[in-house]
């Protein structure tokens, strides 16, 4: 009996979001590190400057998570690496809008509650920022930059 597509589908979307954050891990722990030695270093837990520290941390991960997904969560192949890039790229930007948008107003408007350091609220409103980027990414990723084109 042949598989209906939708019998299909769904193992494999559920393969691909085990591995999307496999990658997602990866990926986070490299942001949580350069944005977490940056702010140390500069004594930055709110403002402007952390934005500016959001957006490098957010920025550096931006390649390794395209190679990652590319190849390994959605194992897409051919040369149209540039447009799949850029399609990348626009999701990215539209997650570091979003992330960014969550830090500064937790953190700045917002401030830390009673028994958060500036440190730890900091780290708490890129926890909260990730949820919502997780389901942003997803999406656009598999069905933006690396969708299955659909044969007629």
């Amino acid at each position: 009996m042949a598989r209906r597509p939708k019998d299909f589908f769904m193992p494999l979307f559920a393969f691909q979001f085990f591995r999307y954050v496999i990658v997602g891990l990866l990926n986070t722990a490299l942001d949580f590190f350069i944005f977490n030695a940056l702010s140390v270093s500069f004594s930055v837990y709110s403002g402007l400057y952390l934005v500016l520290i959001n957006a490098i941390a957010f920025s550096a991960v931006i390649t390794q998570s395209f190679l990652l997904n590319k190849f390994w969560t959605f194992r897409a192949r051919g040369a149209v690496v540039r447009v799949e890039f850029t399609k990348f790229f626009l999701v990215s930007l539209g997650a570091l809008f979003i992330n960014t948008a969550i830090v500064y107003v937790l953190t700045t408007p917002v401030g830390p509650p009673d028994g958060f350091s500036p440190l730890l609220w900091e780290n708490a409103a890129k926890v909260i920022a990730l949820g919502v980027n997780i389901l942003w990414n997803f999406l656009g990723f598999k069905f933006f930059v690396f969708a299955i084109p659909r044969t007629p």
